[in-house]
């Protein structure tokens, strides 16, 4: 099938997996239904579902197939156990967990503040700020209890997965390039090695671990797992470059968030650095990093290749 058919169709999945694997009310001494209706409101926004796309279509590459989307059950026990311990699926919604959960904590008056977050009210503004924290907490909760439930009878590909997630997610990635984001705010000496380092964190770490997750859950040798973090460090960097072209260039209805959030906070940006055509040239450059990764590993990388240039054709 093409590309465009196929994107949608994971994305499809992608949305009836999070539907099957997140609660949508609690059970037994599970706590206020509120909680859930808040790690729902933000889960299914919408979005590019980049990150789970990626997941499934590494574990594709290494044959593990993505064509049908997980049996939907009633409770959350049942649907775990329907699933088979190769399904690439619990990973993949995991790892839109924690990206959300990112998100929502990102949002928040104590870090950017906005209004705006795929194209609906913050989670802080359509609820609460206490209730957007919890709701974050939960959903990064919930990351870890997928990962070691669902791929339980594979210890060692169930380590793995957890081991991959949480250094993604931790102080040293994900956490700690929002740190330096922080930081870095209205710095007038900020330099290139700074700005590469938080989005090499902040924004590559999840990339390159829904790759990575993919291969692992496929069977992927050690070099083709090389490979594939490789393609995810430059595909991250490429995501996050135009991100900051956008940012500067496209609207609030485009974006989906309010626009022009990186200028107003004087943040370090790709943009503020370099320029918007720089950036623009710097973004094809990591596309055509990704794209030389990509294409050393086996089978046909066709659909993840053609992601890759969607991707960059997005800022042109």
């Amino acid at each position: 099938m093409d590309f465009t058919t196929k994107l949608n169709q994971l994305i499809q999945h992608v949305d009836q997996a999070i539907d099957d694997l997140v609660p949508p009310h609690p059970g037994p001494h599970a706590g206020p239904a509120r909680i859930h209706e808040a790690m729902r409101y933000s889960l299914q926004a919408g979005g590019k579902r980049l990150r789970p796309v990626l997941v499934l279509a590494a574990a594709e590459l290494f044959g593990k197939p993505s064509a049908s989307a997980p049996i939907p059950s009633p409770a959350l026990s049942s649907q775990l156990s329907a699933l088979s311990s190769s399904s690439a699926f619990p990973a993949a919604v995991a790892i839109e967990c924690v990206h959300t959960y990112s998100l929502i904590h990102d949002d928040l008056p104590c870090m950017d503040n906005d209004d705006l977050r795929r194209g609906r009210p913050t989670a802080h503004k359509q609820f609460d700020e206490a209730t957007a924290l919890l709701a974050g907490d939960a959903l990064l909760t919930h990351a870890f209890l997928l990962l070691a439930t669902h791929y339980a009878t594979d210890p060692r590909l169930a380590t793995a997965l957890v081991r991959e997630l949480a250094d993604a997610a931790g102080g040293s990635r994900l956490i700690g390039g929002q740190m330096q984001d922080l930081l870095s705010e209205k710095k007038s000496d900020a330099t290139a090695g700074e700005l590469e380092f938080i989005h090499l964190n902040k924004t590559a770490a999840m990339i390159e671990a829904s790759l990575v997750s993919g291969g692992l859950i496929g069977g992927a040798a050690e070099a083709d797992l090389a490979q594939l973090r490789l393609a995810g460090r430059h595909l991250g960097l490429t995501f996050q470059i135009i991100d900051d072209v956008l940012d500067a260039t496209a609207d609030s209805a485009t974006l989906g968030k309010t626009a022009g959030k990186d200028a107003q906070a004087d943040k370090t940006t790709y943009v503020k650095l370099h320029g918007i055509e720089a950036a623009r040239r710097m973004a094809q450059e990591q596309t055509d990093l990704a794209l030389a990764a990509l294409r050393t590993l086996p089978g046909d990388p066709t659909f993840l290749i053609a992601l890759t240039q969607a991707m960059t054709a997005r800022a042109k």
